[in-house]
């Protein structure tokens, strides 16, 4: 890279450091803290929803995908997007009138204080996960950048990540995401992916010299499709970093519409990079550590000045989702666990600085794991698995039957979360197989507790009915 290069990484990082101390004056409130005080319109929740999915393993690892499989690779990104897009078109209008601020309240709300609890415990842990991961991804990006040494790198790119969410909240979140989705828009769709075509001979040059599998859809077969839908799908339907970023629409309408896009532009975005990786392998078909698929393509084919808004474009990607996901954690953290459990009696401007303190600890807590594992896990789908097998059945159920007792949800979460980890030591960490098992036990337990559990039942038709 050149000075120009490093230039362009300088002044976003700047811009990003200056938006926080806005965003700082700004969030005076819980509320605006936490929810942007509910009043974004369509684009600018577009672009803040595409930007906290489409991080670093949804980057590099589709591109990743592509070089090692073709085509089929987009369906990693694609579920992901279309979780958030069913999220909007099927949960949406009953979760809205509540005015939550996480998805453990609404547990709260429907089965009582112990499912609250656990589901914020769950929801937590798997965002606390993927921020952690995030981190070390843009840790491996600024290291390859800048030739620094991992941990310097880490320590740098968390300070400055974490360092814009800890002072402005979803505020100065709303505003990076979308300065980051533009960046992300501008270097994949406009410079590198016609970039890597051209370095590749278009697609006469694809189809010339890749196997005719690579240009199959289905080629990853109906098992992994699958996994990939109950995994990643069911998951972005429960995360608390999709339902915050939810809650800062204007209106429902304004949330269904900025959902119905995310969908469109995930299947654009995850066909691009899968392009980018295929014609990876026609440029550079030696690549042994496939990880590095994106970064050695772009080395090899993008001019001076463009290679940075082209890694300024993965860092955004990257910084969105560790910023969302941690902001996410510390809402869960701090609202459904401190506040309403030890400090019950503090007022908002407490609260507002409880927050803070919390997501500061937690920005702490991430940077020392990633220091110590200095590798993208394979925890991040231990913790799609957990949420999705877990939480899902209880929320589906909890909102569209008022036959589901407290007990019958608290049981089905604990012991689906059971399942789903005991599944996963049997048969290891990438099976696909222990979500299932979640699944099968979460509506087992479900129906038969609700069945035997009368008093329950009525409890529940009478106290908490959905509205």
């Amino acid at each position: 890279m050149e000075f120009l290069d490093y230039l362009v990484f300088a002044v976003y990082f700047l811009l990003l450091i200056s938006v926080g101390v806005l965003g700082m004056m700004r969030a005076k409130t819980s509320e605006q803290y936490m929810v942007a005080d509910r009043n974004l319109g369509v684009w600018m929740l577009f672009g803040c929803l595409t930007a906290v999915f489409l991080g670093g393993s949804s980057t590099i690892g589709s591109s990743q995908l592509g070089y090692e499989m073709g085509l089929s690779g987009i369906w990693f990104v694609f579920s992901m997007g279309l979780g958030i897009t069913l999220f909007g078109l099927l949960f949406l209008d009953r979760v809205m009138g509540y005015k939550l601020l996480t998805i453990s309240e609404l547990l709260g709300r429907l089965f009582g204080t112990k499912s609250k609890l656990i589901g914020a415990v769950v929801a937590a842990i798997y965002t606390l996960l993927i921020s952690v991961t995030q981190i070390i991804a843009i840790g491996a990006l600024l290291s390859g950048v800048f030739d620094w040494g991992l941990t310097q790198a880490i320590l740098v790119g968390g300070a400055i990540v974490f360092g814009y969410t800890i002072l402005g909240g979803m505020w100065t979140l709303s505003i990076t995401d979308v300065v980051q989705f533009g960046i992300m828009t501008l270097g994949i769709f406009i410079i590198m992916l016609p970039q890597s075509l051209s370095a590749a001979g278009g697609f006469e040059g694809l189809a010339a010299n890749l196997p005719s599998s690579y240009f199959n859809v289905t080629e990853i077969g109906f098992r992994e499709i699958l996994s990939y839908l109950l995994t990643y799908t069911l998951g972005m339907m429960v995360g608390q970093d999709i339902w915050q970023r939810y809650f800062t629409a204007k209106n429902t309408k304004v949330a269904k519409t900025a959902g119905v896009l995310v969908g469109v532009y995930s299947l654009l975005y995850s066909l691009a990079m899968v392009l980018i990786g295929m014609a990876a392998l026609v440029v550079l078909p030696g690549i042994e550590n496939t990880q590095d698929v994106f970064t050695t393509m772009a080395f090899e084919t993008i001019s001076t000045g463009f290679l940075g808004i082209v890694f300024a474009a993965v860092a955004a990607a990257i910084m969105s989702t560790a910023s969302g996901t941690l902001l996410a954690s510390s809402t869960l953290i701090s609202k459904d666990i401190l506040k309403d459990h030890f400090f019950t009696k503090i007022n908002d401007t407490q609260f507002l600085l409880l927050s803070r303190i919390t997501t500061f600890t937690l920005a702490i807590f991430a940077i020392i794991i990633a220091l110590w594992i200095e590798e993208l896990l394979v925890a991040i789908d231990v913790a799609y698995a957990v949420l999705a097998g877990s939480i899902f059945i209880p929320i589906l159920f909890g909102l569209f039957s008022k036959k589901v007792t407290a007990n019958a949800a608290f049981s089905a979460i604990l012991l689906s979360a059971f399942a789903v980890l005991i599944g996963l030591w049997v048969e290891g960490l990438g099976a696909s197989n222990p979500i299932i098992y979640g699944i099968v036990v979460n509506i087992i337990v479900i129906l038969t507790v609700s069945y035997f559990d009368k008093g329950g039942r009525k409890k529940r038709e009478n106290q908490y009915r959905i509205e």
